[in-house]
């Protein structure tokens, strides 16, 4: 039991490790597992050696494979600033095993691998370095009496597979800067949008409240020496508030349709920023001036919910939205050409569901007619209309 509670410790992800770079951008952490099929030469290796499969070669790798697989997953979990440890103990672990292992050349190649992916070194002190580990190992390996063809290619290989990890790598940092670029972005957009409703009330309601404030007053100092003139004033003092409460309600409505095609612009962004062809059709009501604000509102939510959902874990190529307004019912209907698939809980697709039927609607979520996922949610205008009156 302690010794089960230790590994865990000691492989629970650390936040700038693969693994944790894995989970904050919401990818399986088990992707980076498929590089272990690569150690298959492991078991392939002997069918081109003089010794082939024999009692040594079981046992030896009944012994080094599993210190592989665990000095792997260490390098996934590990922190950045002591990946390279469990790494370079791959190097060791090949050249201690090599006058009798010819497989353990495998675990060289990751070894070197893995300290270019998690170096700080610029480009060509990796390449240099790789050379070096290459040079030294096709030295040592001659010492050792195994012939050129078996040990030459070992230095280009390991650059090779380093390259093409590492520019994988680059990729996914940039991926990440440009998400991190995306939500400054919103940010700061939804930062001007409050300024902006914060001036547009200012304006709307500074001189009304100032007016019901100041004829208030003058009616209260009225309302014994002369009633009629009392009256008035409070009859002013109502037609002004009717006034700001209609100038609020335009406000609100067009705050509430720049909401929706927000959310519609920051969905093209994201999509589109991750290679998803995204496009979107607003039929009869689609410019949102007849949608109540808890329809806007949890339009606006479904959309962006559903675009961070293709984003995250549908590997679509296209994506589109179409919204209308049909029979007293707002329609929002979202497909890709994705993976689809069992709905996973925790992306957000339970939230969506619970916003919709608290707005009294319904939501299917389903496959599309290109193997996707169709999301289709139907709120109702009528009631939605008069509980915000209410």
């Amino acid at each position: 039991m302690a010794i089960a509670t230790a590994l865990r410790r000691r492989f629970q992800p650390a936040p700038d490790s693969i693994t944790g770079h894995c989970l904050r951008q919401g990818r399986s952490p088990w992707l980076d597992m498929v590089h272990l099929l690569w150690s298959a030469w492991v078991f392939i290796t002997p069918a081109f050696s003089p010794g082939g499969y024999n009692a040594r070669w079981a046992a030896l790798t009944a012994v080094s494979y599993p210190l592989f697989v665990l000095l792997y997953a260490r390098v996934l979990v590990a922190p950045a600033r002591t990946a390279w440890r469990p790494a370079a103990a791959m190097i060791v672990l090949c050249l201690v095993l090599l006058p009798w292992y010819p497989s353990g050349m495998s675990y060289f190649v990751f070894g070197c691998v893995f300290l270019h992916v998690h170096g700080r070194r610029s480009a060509w002190v990796a390449v240099g370095q790789g050379l070096l580990l290459g040079l030294g190992f096709v030295a040592y390996a001659f010492l050792l009496g195994y012939p050129w063809q078996a040990v030459v290619w070992m230095p280009l290989v390991t650059l090779i597979v380093g390259a093409v990890v590492q520019v994988d790598r680059m990729s996914e940092r940039a991926d990440a800067a440009l998400k991190l670029s995306q939500e400054e972005v919103r940010r700061l957009a939804a930062a001007a949008e409050r300024e902006r409703i914060g001036r547009d009330l200012h304006d709307l309601l500074g001189h009304t409240l100032s007016m019901v404030a100041l004829k208030s007053d003058l009616a209260a100092r009225l309302v014994e020496r002369d009633p009629d003139a009392a009256r008035r004033e409070i009859g002013e003092v109502a037609s002004g508030a009717r006034q700001a409460l209609d100038q609020v309600r335009r406000a609100v409505s067009g705050i509430r349709a720049a909401g929706l095609a927000g959310e519609l612009a920051s969905a093209r962004l994201l999509l589109e920023t991750d290679g998803v062809e995204f496009g979107y059709e607003l039929g009869e009501g689609g410019d949102g001036s007849a949608l109540p604000a808890a329809v806007e509102s949890v339009l606006a939510l479904t959309v962006r919910e559903a675009a961070t959902n293709i984003q995250r874990h549908a590997r679509a190529s296209q994506a589109r939205v179409r919204f209308a307004i049909k029979g007293g019912e707002a329609v929002l209907l979202v497909e890709d050409d994705g993976r689809g698939g069992a709905i996973v809980p925790g992306n957000g697709l339970a939230g969506m569901r619970e916003r919709v039927e608290a707005a009294r609607g319904t939501l299917a979520i389903g496959r599309g007619p290109r193997g996707g996922t169709r999301i289709e949610a139907r709120l109702p205008l009528a009631a939605n209309d008069d509980a915000a009156r209410g």
